[in-house]
């Protein structure tokens, strides 16, 4: 490397080169050595959201097992066989995933199989303050498993499942919410619901163009 030394009154500056032993080193994001984590959630329907969090805490970990927990107490829009099938599609490019279920305490299922890490995401301040109060409790019950809180991407940020639920309910469009695999599963189950939203907007007043006719042709009442 070259340093540049000071000059003074009535003096040239000068350069000196001066040869260093130290070799640069390169730093290369890569896997935790053997940190397996564990992703649960119920997935009703996966989101773009939750894609994201896969793919990037699969950058990070040697493992990932995406957990989809068996909840008898909530009516799912996909069971959990559609939901393991579309998880299982939507990871197939990813080697080191694995999608599972369970039932019960989450920390018992990352025990058995063997996770030290549990990765969560955060969109919100709201979640925040939620995943603080389940990842206490959860060092509570077993002190060795740690949790990981990542930041979806920005345009994923206000994405939930809840939200798709409720939006494809109601016959809207979910593009750019959900994989293309899980919105068309949606437009499957939901089928009547987009009918009927694509029939209103085809009986629109706004289905015309600017001269004041319709796209029959026919002058407006």
């Amino acid at each position: 490397m070259t340093i540049f030394l000071r000059s003074f009154p009535n003096c040239h500056p000068c350069f000196v080169r001066i040869e260093s032993s130290i070799q640069p080193r390169l730093f290369q994001r890569g896997p935790l050595s053997k940190v397996s984590a564990l992703y649960p959630g119920s997935f009703d329907p996966p989101t773009n959201g939750h894609l994201d969090l896969i793919e990037r805490g699969a950058r990070i970990f040697e493992e990932l097992v995406v957990g989809i927990l068996r909840n008898s107490e909530k009516i799912p829009m996909f069971s959990l066989a559609e939901r393991l099938e579309m998880l299982k599609t939507l990871t197939a490019h990813l080697k080191n995933v694995r999608i599972e279920s369970f039932h019960g305490l989450m920390v018992e299922y990352a025990k058995s199989i063997h996770a030290t890490c549990v990765l969560r995401g955060i969109r919100a301040v709201s979640d925040y303050e939620y995943e603080l109060q389940m990842a206490l409790m959860n060092r509570k019950l077993e002190p060795t498993l740690e949790t990981v809180f990542m930041m979806p991407a920005d345009k994923y940020s206000y994405v939930s499942s809840r939200l798709v639920r409720e939006v494809a309910q109601a016959g809207g469009p979910v593009k750019g919410l959900v994989p293309e695999v899980v919105e068309q599963k949606l437009r499957e189950k939901l089928e009547p619901a987009y009918r009927f939203h694509d029939e209103m907007q085809k009986a629109s007043p706004g289905a015309s163009d600017s001269r004041g006719t319709t796209r029959k042709g026919k002058k407006k009442i």
